[in-house]
């Protein structure tokens, strides 16, 4: 195994590595910079969008060329050609301390995204699901920070944090309807200072997940426990996605100055897009967004 800095872009806020099969692009976010970036696998032909506004996560289209963006004020179409943004619909109106943040895109390509507190104190956070015909669905409430969608390889499991809780949760969940069911608890995060942030799972059904301000990437077997943990050149590591060609790098993102002051002392490499290679393991395919 081994660790290699890909993209050097000090991002404030980076998250939401998205690697797109169809373009063969990795997209990852800077949410405080207000900021999308593309990439190749090599780290090349590097590509940035300004955003108006803080973005909490994106899922490229299915049509045009384009993606559906979570900004602090609701889900957005941007067009990639001419950076223009639209707004398709704000679930949270009148709660100015909340945003969007962590979201994916199920296997029929709904876009499920989870608010937060900025304060990250109140629980006044929710998980919505956006429908392709433009629809929005609650599927949860009482979330301080919303974190870590992803789902087993079939499907049929749904993972979610409130990075706060101290635990990883799994959901049945109904493909047919894009419905959650019989929540439980998945794993309980073994950290002091950290947090359980974004997640992925791979094609053996194992769970990672960024722990961040402990600077670890946990991987958790499909019943729950630890398998091994990666130590990473930074405390602030905030997610993590398989991609390049054949799926086998593990690219993660980081923070260069933390939202809220903790840990916020951190090395040089702060920010970056990191890309771990030789695992032995492969992802899954990220489903596009089915408008």
């Amino acid at each position: 195994m081994r660790i290699e800095v890909l993209v050097d872009v000090k991002t404030i806020l980076g998250e939401g590595p998205l690697w797109d099969v169809e373009s063969e692009r990795l997209f990852w976010i800077d949410s405080k910079g207000a900021n999308i970036f593309r990439t190749t696998h090599r780290g090349t032909e590097v590509r940035a969008w300004d955003l108006p506004a803080m973005i909490g996560s994106l899922a490229i289209r299915k049509r045009g060329d384009g993606a559906v963006v979570a900004l602090s004020d609701g889900f957005h179409f941007l067009d990639f050609a001419t950076g223009e943004v639209a707004l398709i619909n704000n679930p949270e109106p009148g709660m100015p301390t909340n945003r969007l943040n962590d979201g994916k895109v199920d296997k029929c390509g709904r876009f499920i995204v989870g608010s937060m507190d900025t304060l990250e104190a109140g629980a006044n956070g929710s998980l919505y699901r956006l429908d392709p015909d433009l629809t929005v669905h609650k599927l949860e409430d009482n979330i301080i920070v919303s974190n870590g969608p992803c789902w087993s390889p079939d499907g049929g499991t749904f993972y979610f944090c409130d990075s706060w809780s101290r635990e990883i949760w799994a959901y049945d969940y109904d493909l047919v309807t894009g419905s959650i069911s019989e929540k439980r608890t998945f794993a309980t995060v073994d950290t002091v200072n950290g947090a359980a942030d974004g997640a992925t799972v791979d094609a053996e059904g194992c769970l990672w997940s960024a722990q961040v301000y402990d600077g670890k990437l946990v991987r958790y077997t499909p019943d729950g426990k630890v398998e091994r943990v990666i130590e990473m050149p930074v405390k602030k590591v905030s997610s993590v996605m398989f991609g390049g060609p054949n799926l086998d790098v593990l690219y993660v993102t980081s923070m260069a100055k933390p939202p809220l002051p903790r840990n916020p002392h951190d090395g040089i490499q702060r920010g970056s897009l990191f890309a771990i290679y030789d695992l032995g393991i492969k992802g899954v395919p990220e489903s596009r967004f089915a408008a």
